[in-house]
């Protein structure tokens, strides 16, 4: 015989004379390490389990889909698999921080935008006013006194505490009084005449012009009356736009100060004659008009009464008439007149609302207590509901067995 590795020799089984007719496995012996499928086994194995993986079956199991057979020498099935780290809750929270600086940044944002908007607008103002104001002091020397009046005006319009813009706006005012009353002509007579002996009319000017400056209208008017008594045709254009002034803010002094309010309109009247009310002075007549129109509707018709005083008491609260009531005053007694006149006719809810009105400028200890009674008439208190008293529940004895 030749001679056989032992190492790669399988013994054969021996049936022994006891033995059933089966094979004594036990005593098999192992099986050197062997090349299988192009790899190494890492363990002894038994012939009977030894297979060729080519020839195997294909695995029911991984075609079904159902859980795969545990690789070798992992066969606890307690094996948790590796959790992946949880990045959802990071990346929400990361988005909500995100969402919460950019409104953060927004509002900050915002506010600084209204700021330099403010502020750009209003050195857009002062840029427009100075360009205007420049162009204006032009016109004004070139004699173009219409166009200047408008610049004057326009620059109070949109900045009424412009330096300079309401004093220009008077002397514009006054150069178009004195240009607006024409030099009458006086008729060459056939005979010469003697040179009149004008030292009274100077003299009467002179005062004139001194009272003028001081702003005494009521003495520059009555000054200006005797040198046109002295002398009719002595330095007219002068003296015309000394009666246009003084005219016109005495006519603003009666209406706002004094309370003659027909007077002051009477003296704005008069201030046409030499040239066009600025647009000041004829707010101020516009507001005399109001209180007198709203006077003449007293006790009358209420509601009317109440519209114009409104208006007035916006603008001039403490404009007044001979009687010595302000547009406050006015205001607040026809809103409690005509509340009572609601109040007769079952109208409790307006007649409320002009009682707020009312009180709404001050306390009056008289009317309160019907403003209060009309309140509670209008918007009856909301009854509280009494607490239920709880029933009492007969105790049912336990029966035992």
């Amino acid at each position: 015989m030749s001679n056989i590795n032992n190492d790669e020799t399988m013994p054969i089984p021996v049936k022994k004379d006891n033995d059933e007719g089966d094979f004594n496995m036990d005593e098999t012996m192992p099986i050197s390490p062997k090349s299988v499928d192009g790899g190494f086994l890492d363990e002894t194995m038994s012939l009977n389990v030894v297979k060729v993986k080519e020839n195997l079956p294909p695995d029911p199991v991984s075609q079904t889909g159902d859980e795969l057979p545990l690789p070798p020498g992992d066969n606890s099935p307690d094996t948790e698999p590796v959790r992946k780290p949880r990045r959802f809750v990071w990346i929400l929270g990361g988005v909500l921080l995100a969402v919460l600086l950019a409104a953060v940044g927004g509002l900050f944002g915002y506010q600084a935008a209204i700021q330099m908007r403010w502020k750009a607008q209003q050195d857009q103002i002062a840029m427009i006013g100075t360009t205007q104001y420049q162009l204006g002091a032009a016109d004004l020397e070139a004699g173009r006194y219409e166009m200047a009046r408008r610049r004057f005006e326009y620059i109070i319009q949109i900045d009424p505490s412009f330096p300079g813009a309401a004093e220009k706006l008077t002397e514009v005012m006054l150069k178009m009084a004195m240009i607006s009353t024409p030099t009458p002509v006086v008729e060459a007579g056939p005979a010469p005449t003697p040179t009149p002996d004008l030292r009274g009319a100077e003299a009467i000017f002179n005062q004139a012009v001194q009272v003028y400056r001081g702003q005494d209208w009521e003495a520059t008017i009555a000054t200006l009356d005797r040198l046109r008594d002295e002398d009719i045709t002595y330095r007219t254009l002068e003296v015309d736009g000394m009666y246009y002034m003084a005219l016109r803010f005495r006519g603003i002094k009666k209406i706002v100060q004094d309370g003659n309010l027909e007077g002051g309109m009477y003296d704005l009247s008069q201030a046409e004659r030499y040239g066009p009310v600025d647009s000041q002075a004829e707010q101020y007549r516009t507001w005399a008009r109001y209180y007198m129109t709203g006077s003449s509707f007293w006790e009358i018709d209420w509601p009317k009464v109440i519209d114009y005083f409104y208006q007035v008491y916006a603008a001039l609260p403490n404009l007044r008439d001979g009687s010595g009531w302000t547009a406050m005053e006015r205001y607040r007694q026809a809103s409690i007149a005509y509340g009572n006149q609601l109040v007769e006719m079952g109208e409790y809810c307006m007649a409320r609302d002009q009682f707020r009105n009312a009180l709404s400028l001050g306390a009056d200890e008289i009317l309160a207590p019907t403003a209060t009674a009309v309140q509670l008439i209008c918007e009856p208190p909301t009854p509280t509901p009494a607490p239920a008293t709880p029933t009492p529940t007969a105790t049912v004895p336990t029966v035992y067995p």
